[in-house]
């Protein structure tokens, strides 16, 4: 049975992975409106809607992860399947987004370069949000009662490591 502790930090994941979804292909899609544009131009109805769209995959990605008992993962297979989850959600928002689904019609360059651009900023964003746990001013002295302290952990969450690992650990 899970504690309220584990629910509050199951949620905390969910919506740190949504929000970072959604963030990172609303700006990219901004992006891949180019240069040339004004801000005014830029294709902001567009980007909001992708944005909602990877957030709901997003959410359905990580109950599906959280069903199949597989988030207790290391830091590079958690970050490669971050990055996998992020590539199919924006390819499917992509999809969602479009008017009319057509696989003749449908803008797969473009849909490509979003989730390419997407999914470099998760890279980018797991690389940078590695914790490096602070080394202690003084390490306790051990005692026999005393459970051996736990090995620091890198993970490519943006939430604090404890809340992270109470989360993801079954």
């Amino acid at each position: 049975m899970w504690t309220t502790e584990k629910w509050r930090a199951v949620l905390l994941d969910f919506l740190e992975r949504a929000g970072w979804s959604a963030g990172e292909i609303f700006f990219a899609t901004l992006l891949a409106g180019g240069t040339a544009v004004s801000v005014a131009t830029l294709p902001w109805a567009y980007a909001l809607t992708l944005a909602f769209s990877a957030a709901v995959s997003s959410v359905i990605l990580t109950a599906l992860q959280y069903l199949a008992k597989r988030t207790d993962l290391t830091f590079w297979p958690d970050l490669i399947v971050r990055m996998g989850k992020t590539f199919l959600g924006s390819l499917a928002a992509s999809v969602a987004a479009a008017t009319v689904f057509d696989i003749t019609a449908f803008d797969w360059g473009t849909a490509l370069n979003v989730a390419t651009v997407t999914t470099l900023a998760a890279l980018g964003k797991g690389l940078l949000a590695r914790q490096q746990p602070a080394p202690a001013a003084t390490p306790p002295e051990p005692t026999a009662d005393a459970p051996p302290a736990p090995e620091p952990r890198l993970t490519p969450s943006t939430l604090p490591t404890d809340k992270y690992v109470a989360a993801v650990t079954h």
